[in-house]
């Protein structure tokens, strides 16, 4: 899944990429609240980390355009301020939760994965079925017939990848935008070390090589 964080204390932003990406998250960051309007109208996110006070455009006014254009990706606010007038006026522009700085890293990963599962009961079920094999992807487990995977986060996010566009070819390209984000200069050939350790774990008919093209998860087990 695809994180937005529009926060401009930087090195906070940075610390929180840094967390997210470990958990599995691509992760996307940036400073000011007209830019983090501009990407996240873009709908390319599944949830959006939202400061308050920002440069250019302040959280509120922010999480208020992205609802008067319709956009429904959930928004967890972040803010220095404390008091019930702030959260309501947070709550009544639309954001589905609120944050007070200083807070838990544990309770941020805790609230983003809930408003992720909230989503995920909103609308497509988060457990896909392939052949005997099953993915969680609110829960985030793995099971092929009767036994459980253990995956590492990227993994996991590869596999998730693949899952929601089963049958067909997802390129290398796409793998990289949605697994790890969108400034990666690392190499490319990362993602066959991941489809090489998934192909081990889940069985090597199940990934598909579509060559010159991209990665394909079979339907059937």
């Amino acid at each position: 899944m695809r994180l937005l964080i529009v926060e401009d204390e930087k090195r906070l932003a940075l610390s929180l990429a840094k967390g997210l990406t470990a958990e599995g998250y691509a992760v996307d960051v940036v400073h000011d609240g007209l830019e983090g309007l501009h990407r996240a109208g873009d709908g390319a996110y599944d949830l959006v980390i939202l400061d308050i006070m920002l440069p250019g455009m302040n959280g509120y006014r922010v999480c208020g355009a992205l609802r008067a254009a319709g956009h429904d990706v959930p928004i967890l606010m972040l803010t220095a301020k404390d008091g019930e007038y702030d959260e309501a006026e947070g709550l009544d522009t639309g954001a589905d939760d609120y944050l007070t700085k200083p807070f838990s890293y544990v309770v941020l990963v805790a609230r983003v994965k809930a408003l992720l599962r909230r989503r995920g009961r909103a609308g497509a079920s988060p457990v896909h079925v392939l052949g005997d094999l099953e993915v969680d992807t609110a829960a985030r487990r793995v099971r092929r017939g009767e036994e459980e995977l253990p995956l590492t986060a990227k993994e996991f996010a590869v596999l998730e990848t693949l899952v929601l566009r089963a049958g067909e070819v997802v390129s290398k390209a796409d793998i990289l935008e949605h697994v790890w984000d969108f400034a990666y200069d690392g190499d490319p050939n990362i993602v066959e070390v991941y489809i090489s350790a998934l192909r081990r774990k889940l069985g090597a008919s199940l990934i598909r090589t579509v060559r010159g093209a991209g990665y394909r998860l079979e339907r059937t087990g």
